[in-house]
């Protein structure tokens, strides 16, 4: 699983948090890349493909993704770090 929230503004009945909740019936995939700061590092990882599991609140929307691969354990690892 994934944990992201989305921009500040995101409601649940917006154009934006409908797509999100919405995005495998429509059609569409939604792809995960993270970031690193590492200096020398990627600008980005391409994670693969996640799938909407749900969200709670709005304003902004706390989305839980499901990854369709696991991340690789130094990714895992930094990502832990940094979100605490």
């Amino acid at each position: 699983m994934f944990h992201w929230e989305s921009q500040s503004a995101t409601r649940e009945d917006s154009r934006d948090g409908r797509r999100y909740v919405h995005h495998a019936e429509q059609g569409s995939t939604v792809h995960l890349f993270i970031r690193a700061t590492d200096a020398g590092a990627p600008p980005y990882l391409y994670a693969g493909p996640m799938t909407y599991r749900g969200h709670e609140g709005e304003r902004p929307m706390r989305i839980l993704w499901d990854l369709a691969h696991p991340l690789p354990a130094d990714v895992f690892h930094y990502a832990k770090v940094n979100t605490g």
